[in-house]
């Protein structure tokens, strides 16, 4: 026997028993994954919310309000001499085709025998409660089909002419019969009168392609207003962007990570480029304003001058993206070349660059889809505020004549007073969304193509 205490046996857990500490810090895992699934959902959520509000604010604009209406094209009005001459044809004015619109309402109007205070309105003179139905642009546009074709003179033609944005926003359910109330554009007889005519064909909504291919209009007419010119705008100064910044970039991006030495001096240039990149895209504007136009005297509200605006904006993040994905070739790719007898520039410009190119590609694309939605820098010379009314006469033209931008047509477009400015606004953010998802899936594709593993 022995004085000697044995202590008695400690259990101790299973295999597939854990301890307390192992349950705490499981616990503390899943609460981790759950804290990580909320904020994806609360991502996801928001992200749904902001597409949903665009959509459903401007899918309007991609439908339009018009009438189809019998015009008859008096010849004692738009032809007096009878001869179909174009020069006395384009003497006559806008306003008097405004009449013939009139009447071929109250024509409508009475062939359908609706019954309105609005019938007993005269069809001569400049103006007419009936005209508050019509686009400020409808006059002009049946002018101009006069003038392409003289010979509908003295015919009764079927047109098709804007409705008026309030007539437009009626029956989209912008404007209200409360709304109207404080409105001096129309009346309740006004709307009235719609509702018949649409029950009769004559009103009706279609898609709007003008809004896609037209130009932008004036504050009396946002029914006319389109994005063509400034999606012209953007393209040509994505273009000057393209053509500047990639060769400018990549070759920057090649000489720091390849050919440089490593002393102050270059540390100083990464230093600068890395802080430029997150440089407020206005301070460009201000530079492009200050050596663009006061400097170098270039036209003010020209793509040329946004595209070099934004070429200064890009380059830095195209350097960086370009110099990570050189770094990101294995340095055993440059010594099997250098092994075989391959110069330094044959290293790089043969086996370097075209392995590191998905990289450039993306980070390039990537860089023209920011540059694509900058509105500070376009604001400074001049592009916000322009009206881009006509198409540019050529490629020259394109690039030097003033124009706008889709971002800068946005920003012009949401400051004005009618709604439909601001519907346009929404379906213009629609537009720009599309360019911009494209862009990034180009890279994505890109990307994948080019891509090789090792």
């Amino acid at each position: 026997m022995t004085d000697a205490t044995v202590p008695p046996a400690v259990a101790r857990p299973g295999l597939f028993e854990g301890d307390a500490r192992t349950r705490k810090r499981n616990a503390a895992e899943r609460r981790f994954r759950l804290y990580g699934m909320i904020a994806v959902g609360a991502g996801l959520f928001f992200l749904v919310t902001l597409l949903f509000a665009i959509v459903s604010n401007g899918i309007g604009a991609f439908q339009q309000t018009s009438f189809t209406l019998r015009v008859e094209m008096r010849e004692d009005v738009l032809d007096k001499p009878g001869n179909r001459n174009i020069e006395d044809i384009k003497a006559v004015k806008t306003f008097a085709y405004k009449p013939l619109l009139r009447a071929a309402i109250l024509r409508e109007i009475e062939g359908n025998g609706i019954d309105t205070p609005l019938s007993g309105a005269k069809i001569v003179g400049f103006s007419s409660d009936l005209d508050k139905l019509l686009s400020d642009g409808a006059a002009a546009k049946l002018r101009n089909q006069v003038l392409a074709n003289p010979e509908l003179i003295g015919r009764t033609v079927e047109v098709t002419v804007l409705a008026s944005s309030r007539v437009d926003g009626y029956l989209k359910g912008r404007v209200t019969r409360e709304s109207i109330a404080r409105d001096k554009n129309l009346d309740a007889e006004h709307l009235d009168l719609v509702d018949v005519l649409r029950g009769a064909g004559v009103v009706g909504k279609g898609i709007n392609t003008a809004f896609i291919t037209g130009t932008d209009a004036s504050d009396a007419r946002p029914e006319q207003a389109g994005m063509g010119v400034s999606i012209l705008g953007s393209f040509f100064m994505m273009l000057v962007v393209l053509l500047l910044a990639l060769p400018i970039g990549v070759a920057a991006s090649i000489y720091l990570e390849e050919f440089a030495p490593q002393n102050r001096f270059t540390d100083l240039i990464e230093v600068n480029i890395s802080n430029l990149a997150a440089v407020p895209s206005i301070v460009f504007g201000i530079l492009g304003l200050a050596v663009f136009i006061q400097f170098m005297h270039l036209p003010q509200s020209a793509p040329l001058v946004g595209g070099l605006v934004l070429t200064l904006m890009t380059l830095p993040t195209i350097i960086i993206s370009t110099r990570a994905s050189l770094k990101s070739v294995p340095p055993s790719i440059r010594d099997a070349a250098l092994g075989v007898g391959a110069s330094k520039m044959q290293a790089v410009f043969h086996h370097v660059l075209p392995l590191a190119m998905p990289g450039i590609l993306t980070g390039t694309i990537i860089g023209l889809a920011q540059a694509l939605g900058e509105t500070a820098p376009l604001l400074l010379i001049g592009m916000v505020g322009y009206i881009a009314s006509n198409y540019p006469d050529g490629v020259g033209a394109g690039f030097l004549d003033p124009n706008s931008a889709m971002p800068a047509q946005i920003y012009e477009w949401a400051k004005r007073a009618d709604p439909a400015f601001y519907e346009r606004a929404w379906g213009g953010i629609i537009v720009l969304l599309v360019f911009l998802a494209a862009m990034n899936i180009l890279a994505i594709i890109l990307r994948r193509r080019f891509e090789r593993r090792w």
